[in-house]
């Protein structure tokens, strides 16, 4: 409060949803209760921006967080990092200008080892304790969705776990570290995300999208520079000396977005998650104002999470190939095909 020269502070959530001076809430709180607090809030006039993921672990919350934005037709947005990291917006410019050609394939991953320091706080299990990788899958499944608006339809996944006590005794019965999962787009292209919470590798953040003209990876977590790979028109010999197209390779500098005109001028100023978090806050308060969609809607917010869920299941069931359900609305799904 004295930071951000708050006058006023609330007891609770329910509290405040009824102070008819507040018109937007912002739900940062634990995950399994985002859904929970959205639902109070609105019913109380509220728009909301949530912490990720939408909805936690449960088809249930999916389906009532849908109805529950329709019901009062409040603003929803989801604040996901991803889709504004500096790296995705070159991505979605690239896309809308064509660069990659088509993109058939894309991959995302999110290593977080040592997660075990936030499974519990003052001698208690918090949340997080034992939570389910694909549970929490949109720091990946924004990077394809956020740049090319596809849907994910069908997934495959795999789970690891081992014999941890986290994993024999947790409120959400997981027994995995990590997930890694390959899932087919409506458009029958492919996409592969791991979510990793515990092994032998660095934690990151990262993609690459692969197009038949132009490829972009970003910074791998070995510290590689992010690369742009273009389709070229010279040859070489391979180690068997088969003759093969060389393609074309140069370091991408990522602009710095947040520094330009894509936001106003109070706002452009480095932020955390590679520099997105004023990004979200700009675009939160400008779709209420400006009474339209965020770029990140319930439409949007259930695309990058239900995948997560569906895929969870598929590791329950040893692979299993599992359809994944549409939560696009009627409206929402005619104004995305014109564009």
């Amino acid at each position: 409060m004295d930071t951000y020269k708050c006058s006023t502070s609330y007891n609770s959530l329910e509290e405040l949803v009824k102070d008819n001076n507040v018109d937007a809430v912002g739900i940062f709180t634990d995950g399994p209760l985002h859904v929970q607090h959205v639902v109070e809030s609105m019913k109380h006039g509220k728009h909301c921006i949530s912490a990720v993921p939408a909805a936690y672990g449960s088809m249930k919350e999916a389906h009532t967080l849908k109805r529950t934005v329709e019901k009062y037709g409040l603003s929803y947005m989801m604040a996901e990092t991803g889709y504004y990291q500096q790296t995705t917006i070159s991505a979605r410019k690239m896309y809308e200008e064509g660069k990659f050609g088509d993109l058939y394939y894309c991959e995302a991953e999110y290593q977080h080892p040592g997660l075990e320091v936030l499974y519990t706080e003052n001698g208690k299990r918090t949340w997080r304790y034992g939570m389910a990788p694909m549970h929490y899958p949109t720091h990946s499944s924004s990077q394809l969705i956020g740049v090319t608006g596809e849907r994910l339809v069908n997934v495959t996944c795999l789970g690891w776990g081992d014999d941890d006590p986290i994993l024999k005794d947790n409120a959400y019965d997981n027994p995995f570290w990590n997930g890694s999962a390959m899932f087919t787009t409506d458009r029958g292209h492919a996409f592969r995300m791991n979510v990793w919470w515990r092994g032998a590798h660095r934690g990151c953040e990262r993609a690459q999208w692969i197009g038949n003209k132009m490829s972009l990876y970003t910074q791998s977590s070995t510290g590689a520079p992010p690369v742009i790979v273009r389709s070229g028109k010279q040859t070489e010999k391979d180690d068997a000396g088969f003759e093969r197209t060389m393609a074309e390779f140069e370091e991408y500098k990522v602009p710095e977005y947040w520094a330009t005109d894509m936001l106003p001028e109070p706002l452009r100023h480095k932020s955390g998650h590679e520099g997105s978090h004023t990004f979200l806050t700009h675009e939160f308060i400008s779709a209420i104002t400006h009474d339209r969609l965020p770029t990140v809607n319930v439409y949007e917010a259930l695309a990058y999470t239900v995948p997560g869920i569906v895929a969870h299941e598929s590791a329950l069931k040893g692979g299993e190939p599992m359809d994944i359900p549409d939560f696009d609305g009627a409206q929402y799904k005619r104004a995305r095909a014109k564009s």
